[in-house]
């Protein structure tokens, strides 16, 4: 929800294999009101060579993703524009930089390695309370 509205950001829509549909591609990554990014993979995964830019429905960064290439869907393919796949490098990346998810400290840890701003923080408790409620019934 927190990084593109479930997939939908843009238009996009996740299909039954699910890849997004048109791709998301997140702000350039210049420095100006952002990060500053510069290129690290050369457009393969972002689509442009001078600075990077975060990709598909979690948003990865095209660093993130060399670091953390996953297959969610089991089709031997992985893609950051895949929701399955995507999800799994997210979860990679994040239980890594957090030491452990399972604590309040370890759960902030996670989402901060994710994106440091405080506000993003309150969007992903807010966002994930209401998964738990809805889950409880």
């Amino acid at each position: 929800l927190v990084e593109s509205d479930h997939g939908s950001f843009g238009g996009s829509s996740i299909g039954p294999d699910f890849t997004v549909t048109p791709p998301i591609y997140g702000v350039v990554l210049d420095g100006g009101e952002t990060e500053h990014i510069p290129d690290s993979d050369g457009g393969a995964v972002d689509g442009i060579s001078d600075y990077d830019r975060a990709v598909g429905p979690m948003q990865l960064i095209p660093q993130t993703w060399a670091s953390w290439p996953s297959d969610g869907n089991g089709d031997e393919i992985g893609d950051p524009q895949n929701i399955a796949d995507a999800a799994i490098a997210a979860a990679n990346h994040m239980c890594r930089a957090s030491g452990g998810m399972s604590t309040p400290d370890g759960w902030r840890a996670g989402i901060a390695a994710y994106n440091s701003g405080g506000d993003y923080l309150r969007k992903v408790a807010t966002a994930a309370q209401r998964y738990l409620d809805e889950a409880a019934g």
